[in-house]
């Protein structure tokens, strides 16, 4: 499957983005999608992931309460909303999928997309 990243940009602190994510070359509902994010010189760290239809999702602490992450399989996407966003959310943002498992560490991810830059101002 291959995976394209959309919609990081600038945005001040405490506001949104939507980052979007869509899939091709397979079917999109037989994989576990998740977003993953990570700082120059750091791991990568998970920020959430939703089951296989949709059913289940986990988010890291950090970001609990603040986004929100959804799939519309008709249309191979998945989606994370952003919202409240700090200067520490800044990242690249990476879109991964899984076929086996909901998984939380990127070692379980047998496919990424690009990455999409997300700048938080304060």
């Amino acid at each position: 499957v291959q995976l394209v990243e959309s919609g990081g940009g600038l945005v001040q602190a405490g506001g949104s983005l939507r980052l979007s994510c869509v899939a091709s070359g397979s079917t999109f509902n037989e994989y576990v999608m998740a977003w993953f994010r990570q700082v120059s010189g750091k791991e990568r760290d998970f920020v959430a992931v939703i089951s296989w239809n949709g059913g289940a999702t986990r988010y890291a602490d950090s970001v609990k309460g603040r986004f929100s992450i959804s799939r519309d399989n008709a249309k191979n996407t998945v989606s994370l909303q952003m919202n409240n966003l700090k200067a520490e959310d800044t990242a690249v943002y990476y879109c991964a999928a899984d076929r086996l498992r909901v998984a939380l560490r990127s070692s379980e991810y047998d496919y990424w997309g690009q990455g999409t830059q997300v700048t938080v101002s304060s």
